[in-house]
C-alpha cells in the first residue's frame, strides 16, 4: 500500500481504500504502457532502419535527435514480475538488484479493503529520507490480529525500513528490509524493498528528480 510522509523522516502507509477497481486499472494500464513504450525508444528501438529520403535528416542526425531526447542522468527500472531493480545511466547498467514488489492479496475488514500491489508507470525520486520511521497503518494491526490503538505514538517503529526510502510519489516507496530471505519475491504491501548495500548504492547515485520506470 502506498505511504504518506508524516513529519520528517517518518513515513507510514496510507489507510485511505483503494480506489475503484475499473478507475484503477485504466490508470495502470494507461501507466504500463507509459513505461513500457518509453522504455523500448529510449533503448531498444531500431536506429539503422532511418534513411535520408528527398532531404529528409540524415540517419546519424535522427540518431543525435534521439540520443538528445534521452535522460542524461540515471534512471531507475524495476521489473516487478522478474523482482529486478535497475539503475541506468545511458546504456551502462550501474546497479542490477533483486528486489520485492507487491504481493497483490487483498484484505478485507468490514466495509474496508487494501489491495497489496506495486503500481506501474512512470515516476520519478521526489525525496530521499536517511533513517526513515515508520508509521503504522491500520491494515498493518488488522493483518497482525491487533487491536487498532487510539494512542496514536504507538504507531511508530524504528528501524523496520532500513537505512532510506526513496519516495517515487503518490506514497510509495524504495526502502530497505529486515526480511532480506525474501527479496525476489512478491510479498510487499506495495512499495519495493531493497537488500541494505543496494539500497546504499541507489539512495548514492539516484537523487531528487532520477526518473523511475516500473512495469
Amino acid at each position: 500500500m502506498p505511504m504518506v510522509g508524516t513529519r520528517r523522516g517518518v513515513v507510514g502507509e496510507t489507510n485511505r481504500p483503494n480506489r475503484p477497481v475499473g478507475r484503477r486499472l485504466r490508470w495502470t494500464c494507461a501507466g504500463l504502457a507509459l513505461a513500457a513504450g518509453t522504455l523500448w525508444w529510449l533503448f531498444w528501438a531500431p536506429r539503422e532502419e532511418l534513411v535520408a529520403v528527398d532531404g529528409a535528416p540524415t540517419v546519424e542526425a535522427l540518431r543525435a535527435e534521439i540520443q538528445r531526447a534521452r535522460p542524461q542522468g540515471p534512471i531507475v527500472v524495476i521489473d516487478t514480475a522478474a523482482n529486478l531493480l535497475y539503475l541506468r545511466r545511458g546504456e551502462t547498467v550501474l546497479l542490477e538488484a533483486t528486489c520485492s514488489t507487491g504481493s497483490g492479496i487483498q484484505l478485507v475488514s468490514g466495509d474496508r479493503r487494501w489491495t497489496f500491489r506495486t503500481p506501474h508507470g512512470a515516476f520519478r525520486i521526489v525525496s530521499v529520507t536517511r533513517d526513515p520511521v515508520w508509521r503504522k497503518p491500520d491494515w498493518a494491526f488488522l493483518e497482525e490480529g491487533e487491536p487498532i490503538p487510539a494512542n496514536d505514538a504507538l504507531r511508530y517503529e524504528r528501524g523496520v525500513l532500513g537505512e532510506y526510502a526513496l519516495g517515487i510519489g503518490d506514497g510509495y516507496f524504495i526502502h530497505g528490509t529486515l526480511y532480506t530471505r525474501l527479496l525476489g519475491t512478491n510479498v510487499t504491501h506495495g512499495c519495493v524493498r531493497l537488500g541494505d548495500e543496494d539500497l546504499r548504492f541507489l539512495a548514492r547515485h539516484a537523487p531528487v528528480g532520477t526518473p523511475v520506470f516500473v512495469f
